[in-house]
């Protein structure tokens, strides 16, 4: 690996999942975003999909869409493609994710090929990890590589402070320092291995 590619920061863009009124995924997040940013090698981006409004309708195959969604493509698409590796912050909801995560995700497809994806989850006693192993199936369709480990919040509404802050913060910031760990590693192979040779998924 050479010096410019350990020396660069790297790219990690923060995908709130939750459009939901009272939602606790924007707390959530920026619990992990002052987690994260102790780590003086990554560069955050920070993508809320309350601030996205994508339709639920998608053009047909080779179709473009409307001009006000290109407008929202527009801004939202050059940061996934310049992000070297992503971290999803989802709820569980009914077994699964939320729909508007994964329509989030299928108005995209390169900018996920080739880079690595971590999950901070939240919800009831399973703390969001069905939601996750789920997601993970979406991602290997997309050609990302999920790394192992994750973070997950068991019921926010009892196990957050008021301030956002995980009541078992030692345990949440141990978890969330080595999926960090994981995903620097992947997200600097994987980033040196596209400037190689660029992926031909």
């Amino acid at each position: 690996m050479s010096t410019h590619d350990t020396a660069t920061p790297l790219r990690l863009a923060v995908v709130v999942g939750s459009v939901r009124e009272g939602r606790q995924g924007r707390a959530v997040a920026d619990w992990f975003l002052g987690e994260a940013a102790a780590d003086p090698g990554l560069d955050l981006d920070v993508i809320d999909l309350a601030e996205a409004d994508l339709p639920l309708v998608l053009p047909g195959y080779g179709g473009t869409p409307s001009p006000e969604t290109a407008a929202v493509l527009g801004d939202i698409s050059p940061r996934l493609a310049a992000a070297d590796a992503f971290v999803v912050v989802t709820p569980e909801y009914n077994h699964s994710f939320p729909a508007s995560l994964k329509n989030f995700i299928d108005w995209h497809y390169t900018q996920w090929q080739a880079k690595p994806v971590g999950f901070v989850s939240y919800g009831g006693l399973g703390g969001g990890l069905r939601a996750v192993e789920q997601l993970r199936l979406v991602f290997a369709e997309l050609h990302a590589t999920t790394v192992r480990d994750s973070v997950s919040l068991h019921g926010p509404w009892s196990g957050l402070a008021e301030d956002g802050t995980p009541r078992d913060a030692d345990v949440c910031a141990g978890a969330a320092k080595g999926m960090l760990g994981q995903l620097a590693w992947w997200g600097r192979v994987l980033r040196t291995a596209r400037a190689e040779r660029p992926y031909a998924g």
